[in-house]
């Protein structure tokens, strides 16, 4: 059994039709445990209002959604155990301190960080000491 760290990027994938939806629930068939920050579900709150906001899901289905994410298989570590290794990321990547709370966990569990954020794999790819921390849901096997 594998071990990743996946971001909202990938998980809301997983409950709705998206580019790349398809291989985020791929990452479901297969035998791996997954973690996230805490940061996650405040994460998947805001992507949720923001549909309904835009129209694309109607307030009874985003609250359907919030209570789907209450269910999901991710063990998640707290933002406050995360936040200084976080910090020190995010002045080194360059990304926010948000991106940087999903890396500082692959990192602390020698794992790899799975995005739908090509900006972020770019950014982190490009410093060899963290390229190893991080794989792109678009290229994965």
């Amino acid at each position: 059994m594998s071990v990743f760290v996946v971001d909202a990027s990938v998980v809301i994938k997983w409950f709705i039709p998206e580019v790349d939806s398809a291989a985020a629930r791929r990452l479901l068939d297969q035998d791996h445990t997954y973690f996230a920050p805490d940061l996650l579900f405040a994460e998947m709150a805001n992507i949720t209002w923001k549909k309904v906001r835009a129209g694309h899901l109607s307030p009874t289905q985003g609250e359907r959604l919030m209570s789907d994410f209450e269910t999901i298989a991710v063990e998640t570590v707290s933002c406050r155990a995360l936040a200084r290794d976080a910090h020190s990321l995010a002045l080194t990547t360059g990304r926010s301190a948000y991106d940087a709370l999903y890396l500082a966990l692959a990192v602390r569990l020698d794992t790899q960080m799975i995005t739908a954020d090509e900006r972020l794999v770019n950014a982190v790819g490009a410093i060899p000491a963290l390229s190893a921390h991080i794989a792109s849901l678009q290229h994965l096997p």
